[in-house]
């Protein structure tokens, strides 16, 4: 396997720099699936719930029962609008519901319902920032609704390839999923990346989406075609499913691209078809032939009326829209923080909530900003936890971080209770009286201490005032070890100082 990849890496490079001499274009268009985050599925009244007992969430509607009908949820409607809201789409007044058929053993009903020639919303657009500091928009074709297929379990292999049967669950079947298909206006790998992260974010920001990958809350099948250096005409596709990270994401575009490179530089021709990404050698392979609209055989569902969007509805929908990403790193600009600390922070949600409701109870924003980032997320790493899975409080942390503003705790002191109050919820307060690790602050208290240091180090004394200034760190050393750390570090460096001399 090491050979093999060893081998890949080499071909990468050269497809690579085979691209960068501009032969060929890559371009990169994505549909993206996000289960939509509603209480009932979008037909009936059956639970949205990750992780129940097989077969459990369903009825007559959502397993396809003879004589069983669709009633539309509305608040997967007001959810559709604020997709629309926040990718600048203009939603369309009426919307109509579509049978897309087509025969799988997880899709009960023999079809989808979904969207077609009248789909939710069009024309949107989302911003993305590129590593370089420049920024690009990335068009939206359409955003549709539709109910979602259950789950296929394969036996005998990580997926389908490989696999000796399959099980299936019900469960998915007929939540709301949205599908967003954007414009093939992607041209590296990096912006097809940074298109999902942005994306993401932004649905779970307006709480349309979780976006939990894992959980199958949001899929990604990519298409990928080369076309000949400053061509206007696209190159023949191929769309790539299963993968199920966007580091798999990227990988399989890396191979489809080192894929077609080779079949273009031989004179052949790529066929348009869909293929299956296997996540452990990092490759694609044809799954089917790629259908056209008309292999559907897309209708009008005589089982759904028409679907009309007043402007009270979008109106009444944008005035609960809460801040996005671009606007709250904006304003952690505003309060000081560096471009890399607004930017952690946006990229992950709940964090940066924490982070509000710790500044909100009065702690320095860029001291909170550092203990989250740094020693908080270094102990959650650790213990593979959330901040969600602890007790630890945003009024707890903005209470440790004001006993430093105030002097009442060095920065050592308080890594040495952090510990206990992610473990346990322990008030930093409580804490610091019960152990009496309060920093000394009085002059008369640490005078003593560092004059009993520098008469047991006369050599270090000496080597220092003949110029060896490093040794000054000794001193600070040897004087937190005697305060167990509790020397006010201000006050330590400035009668250290006056004593040496």
């Amino acid at each position: 396997m090491r050979k093999r990849s060893s081998r890949r890496r080499m071909r990468m490079n050269r497809v690579e720099a085979f691209i960068m001499m501009n032969t060929f274009d890559i371009v990169i268009g994505l549909e993206v699936h996000a289960q939509v985050k509603t209480n009932t599925k979008l037909f009936c009244s059956c639970a949205v719930e990750f992780g129940e007992r097989q077969n459990t969430n369903v009825c007559p509607v959502c397993t396809g029962q003879p004589g069983a009908l669709p009633v539309i949820n509305r608040a997967s409607v007001t959810q559709a609008i604020k997709a629309a809201l926040i990718t600048h789409s203009r939603i369309n007044p009426k919307n109509v519901f579509a049978r897309k058929s087509y025969f799988y053993p997880d899709l009960p009903k023999g079809y989808q319902i979904s969207q077609f020639e009248l789909p939710f919303c069009e024309k949107g657009h989302v911003d993305i920032e590129l590593k370089d500091g420049s920024t690009k928009r990335i068009g939206l074709t359409r955003i549709h609704m539709e109910d979602d297929a259950g789950k296929n379990v394969h036996q005998g292999a990580e997926g389908i390839l490989g696999s000796h049967s399959s099980l299936v669950d019900l469960n998915r079947a007929g939540t709301t999923l949205l599908e967003i298909v954007t414009e093939p206006e992607m041209t590296s790998i990096e912006e097809a990346r940074v298109f999902l992260d942005t994306l993401k974010l932004l649905l779970q920001y307006a709480d349309v989406s979780d976006a939990d990958m894992e959980k199958g809350q949001l899929r990604v099948d990519v298409n990928v075609s080369l076309k000949p250096a400053g061509s206007a005409t696209l190159g023949t596709r191929a769309e790539v499913k299963n993968m199920n990270s966007f580091r798999g994401i990227e990988k399989a575009i890396k191979y489809e691209i080192d894929r077609q490179t080779e079949i273009l530089e031989a004179g052949g021709q790529v066929a348009q078809e869909t293929r299956n990404y296997d996540d452990a050698t990092e490759t694609t392979s044809t799954l089917r032939s790629k259908e056209e609209a008309h292999d559907y055989r897309y209708f009008p569902d005589p089982d759904l009326l028409p679907l009309q969007v007043s402007e009270d509805w979008i109106a009444e929908v944008k005035t609960t829209l809460p801040e996005l990403p671009a606007d709250r790193k904006q304003r952690y600009l505003t309060d000081h923080l560096s471009p890399y600390d607004a930017q952690g922070l946006v990229n992950n949600k709940p964090m940066a909530d924490f982070f509000d409701a710790t500044v909100n109870g009065g702690a320095d924003p860029k001291m909170a900003c550092n203990w989250l980032t740094s020693d908080i997320a270094g102990i959650l790493k650790e213990k593979k936890q959330s901040l969600a899975e602890t007790p630890l409080t945003p009024a707890l942390l903005s209470k440790m971080i004001q006993l430093i503003q105030k002097g009442t705790i060095s920065t050592k002191i308080a890594k040495t209770i952090l510990l206990e109050m992610i473990e346990n919820g322990t008030d930093p307060e409580k804490a610091v009286e019960k152990s009496g690790m309060t920093q000394i602050t009085s002059a008369e208290e640490l005078a003593p201490i560092i004059a009993s240091i520098i008469a047991a180090n006369p050599k270090q004394v000496e080597q220092y005032k003949a110029g060896q200034e490093k040794l000054f760190g000794f001193f600070v050393g040897q004087t937190m070890k005697a305060t167990s750390g509790r020397a006010q570090p201000e006050l330590l460096n400035q009668l250290l100082k006056a004593t040496l001399g």
